[in-house]
């Protein structure tokens, strides 16, 4: 087994145990007291926020370790790298929208990596995880959305 193996099987146990938190924190607003239900929406808001924010840092990586990037597309992947963190922090300043933000988010994050990860020449796995893996996370943080309100 050569370490592109081992590192696409690493990458995808990583990234599926990434969406533990994202299914435990929506099963808790669901099954858990409703006195503990804002800790349940705050935890899944934080670790949403987080994850979200790791997306970008992704970019920075992979274009800072290309020599491949033309000036602009250097520029364009950077600029892009800051997005997603700037998009999750402003999620904490808009109170029951802040959810809303970072489904936007997660989704306009995948579409923008369908367009510049060719650019760093990842392997085709990677973004069809990256798919998997955000049509995981959106629906939680939907149903969190819901049990606040439908438990709240």
């Amino acid at each position: 087994m050569n370490s592109h193996q081992i590192n696409q099987r690493l990458a995808h146990r990583l990234g599926y145990a990434g969406l533990v938190p994202f299914i435990l924190l929506t099963l808790g607003c669901w099954l858990a007291h409703p006195d503990w239900l804002g800790d349940f929406i705050r935890g899944q808001l934080a670790y949403g926020i987080a994850v979200l924010s790791f997306l970008g840092g992704m970019h920075w990586s992979a274009a800072l370790m290309s020599a491949e990037l033309s000036a602009e597309q250097g520029r364009k992947a950077l600029t892009w790298g800051v997005m997603p963190p700037l998009i999750a922090w402003s999620a904490t300043m808009f109170g029951g929208f802040g959810f809303a933000i970072l489904m936007a988010g997660f989704i306009g994050a995948y579409q923008a990596d369908k367009r510049l990860f060719g650019w760093y020449r990842l392997p085709d796995w990677f973004l069809q995880l990256r798919f998997r893996l955000t049509c995981m996370v959106v629906p939680m943080l939907a149903l969190t959305v819901i049990a606040a309100n439908v438990r709240g």
